[in-house]
This record gives structure tokens, sequence and C-alpha cells, in this order.
């Protein structure tokens, strides 16, 4: 399976709680970190939930 890194840029303040336990789920507290998880729907779908907070690089 591939590889993507997640990395947080944008400030989770003023979002849903939803959003923000997505944030929590992919291992993303603070601004700046990153992540990297196996390409899955499942992952790829958290991606896509909160997609206009973080950046996607594949690797």
């Amino acid at each position: 399976m591939a590889k993507i890194i997640v990395k947080q840029v944008r400030s989770r303040i003023r979002c849903p709680k939803d959003q923000k336990r997505t944030l929590d789920a992919l291992g993303l507290k603070k601004m700046n970190a990153t992540v990297e998880h196996e390409a899955t729907p499942q992952i790829l779908g958290m991606v896509a939930k909160v997609h206009h907070l973080v950046e996607v690089i594949k690797k």
C-alpha cells in the first residue's frame, strides 16, 4: 500500500467538534505536525473531511 504524509497547516480553532476528533484520530494535535499513514480508504476519507486544514504529501 502507498504511504502518505499528512501535515496540519491550519488551526483547529473554530472548527466543528467532529473535525477536531478527525484530526486527533489522524494523530495531528498541533500546527505543523506531520504523521505518516498507509493510504487506506479510511485514512483518505478522514483526510478528505479535513482537507482545508491539512496538506497531503504522497511518498
